[in-house]
């Protein structure tokens, strides 16, 4: 076969099987225009920030500049929570069969500009188009149908016989499901007759952007929504400000340590989605062909920029050869390149410096002793790259098994027994999520109500559905999103007679 050139956003060929992969790329026109630069998105209007400090938000796939969008100062965030105060009494007024017509007319028109929504979330973020297309899109329409459907019937949420919002929500979301977090966060709130102020994460701010026109379509009263853009500084505006009567986060443990001590003593009503150190339980019954493509969307789904990524393996030790030579084989089928690629398996690292986090702990794993391996495979020249890698010779006390990578990083651990299993997967701060693979039901029960984790899958990793609740323990944590638990945290639940 002769050698074609490659253009530096191509996707290279890789093998798989008897079969290579020609690119398929989707179209980046498909995203719409993005405008030069962005201002805040209060009462209803575009406006210009209050400050002159501007920030770029670049395409991870080529490290070039996508837009400039403003650094939200304090005067902006007063701005937008006045807006959403003075937005408050009418819309909370409402009966919740009339503010389920918004969300249901949000919803539909999420569906209807879901390959837009898709493109523009792949190349502000850098995850594959097959992702963002399959997963995150429909995702974000089912939670806002699912939360509008709500919105008449909190009477018969159990949470008392007049539930009542709490006024403005201040909504801090992360960079690695943009608009997927926002949908979380927002559906509900204003299912519940609450407002937001919502500031997005200052590396992903475009479909955030796009969603605000998505609610000015929808017709959504002025003020209901507003979003500020900026860094960690206008976060910590936001969350402090005293008119805000709650505050949701999702993001790094850290800051939300920060944010809880911001807020001790205040009656701000807080919720907390940190980070996580999934432990994806193996034995030896399990089906390992299924378990192999369970731990791969477990660890390297979305560049493994998942908070509940199984980033520790731990796999029985009569099986461990068996199963890491299957799941090796299955990893140098992956292609590693450009997001808008349709065949494209693992896209873009977000940030330089989320790539340097990675690459820091990665090395760190190395000089403690674990054994590195990653498949050959082809990185485009420009953006930010990294290859899946999987570390074996593991202990308990590297850092790449007990530090949150938030990167394709997978450390493999062994255990004999159950106990051993249970012990060592709790054996970490965080508790957000784990795994368990195994033919024998009573076994994932016993497993399951050992495990200090928010969410338990069996048989199966990274399944998300609306009506399901989400949430941790420990550092990961606490409060819970989606299903009828994720109303509980925008209700007074001091106002309600119970």
């Amino acid at each position: 076969m002769a050698k074609t050139k490659k253009t530096e956003t191509e996707q290279p060929l890789r093998k798989g099987g008897l079969f290579a992969y020609a690119p398929a790329p989707e179209s980046p026109a498909a995203a719409g225009e993005i405008a030069t630069s962005y201002g805040h998105f209060v009462g209803g209007e575009f406006v210009d920030s209050s400050g002159s400090e501007a920030l770029k938000t670049v395409n991870p796939a080529t490290g070039q500049v996508l837009a400039e969008f403003a650094q939200g100062t304090e005067e902006d965030v007063d701005r937008a929570v006045k807006a959403a105060r003075a937005a408050f009494a009418d819309w909370s007024a409402l009966p919740g069969s009339e503010r389920a017509k918004y969300l249901f007319r949000i919803a539909r028109i999420v569906q209807e500009r879901s390959r837009e929504l898709a493109v523009l979330e792949s190349i502000d973020n850098g995850k594959p188009i097959r992702e963002t297309r399959d997963v995150d899109l429909p995702l974000v329409a089912a939670h806002f149908f699912y939360y509008a459907g709500w919105a008449d019937k909190l009477d018969f949420a159990g949470f008392g016989p007049n539930p009542r919002p709490l006024g403005v929500a201040a909504q801090v979301i992360p960079w690695n499901f943009p608009l997927l977090m926002l949908a979380w966060k927002v559906a509900p709130a204003l299912a519940t007759g609450n407002t937001v102020v919502l500031k997005p994460a200052e590396t992903t701010p475009l479909t955030a952007l796009r969603f605000a026109e998505i609610c000015r379509q929808a017709g959504l009263p002025t003020g209901v929504l507003n979003i500020v853009t900026g860094d960690g500084r206008t976060g910590a505006a936001l969350t402090a400000h005293p008119d805000v009567n709650k505050v949701a986060f999702t993001g790094s443990t850290p800051v939300g340590r920060a944010i809880a001590r911001q807020l001790a003593g205040s009656r701000k009503k807080l919720s907390l989605e940190l980070g996580g150190k999934a432990a994806n339980i193996v034995f030896d019954d399990a089906p390992l062909d299924q378990a192999v493509e369970g731990i791969v969307d477990g660890i390297f789904f979305n560049q493994g920029h998942v908070c509940c990524a199984g980033s520790r393996l731990l796999v029985q030790e009569s099986v461990q050869d068996e199963l890491l030579d299957a799941l090796k084989r299955r990893m140098g089928t992956l292609r590693v390149g450009d997001p808008l690629d349709k065949n494209t398996d693992i896209g873009a690292i977000n940030s330089a410096a989320q790539l340097a986090r990675i690459t820091e702990l990665a090395e760190a794993g190395e000089r403690e002793g674990a054994e590195r391996w990653a498949p050959e495979c082809e990185l485009p020249g420009a953006g930010y790259w990294f290859r899946p890698t999987l570390f074996t010779g593991v202990s308990q006390a590297h850092r790449i098994a007990r530090e949150e990578v938030f990167g394709p990083v997978l450390s493999v651990l062994t255990f004999r027994t159950p106990a051993e299993a249970v012990e060592k997967a709790n054996n970490t701060p965080y508790g957000l999520s784990a795994g368990i693979w195994t033919e024998k039901g009573s076994r994932i029960l016993w497993m399951a109500n050992r495990l200090r984790a928010g969410v338990v899958w069996a048989n199966t990793f990274n399944k998300f559905d609306p009506t399901s609740p989400f949430g941790g323990y420990k550092e990961s944590g606490y409060g819970r999103e989606g299903g009828r638990h994720g109303l509980e945290p925008y209700l007074n639940v001091e106002a309600l007679d119970v």
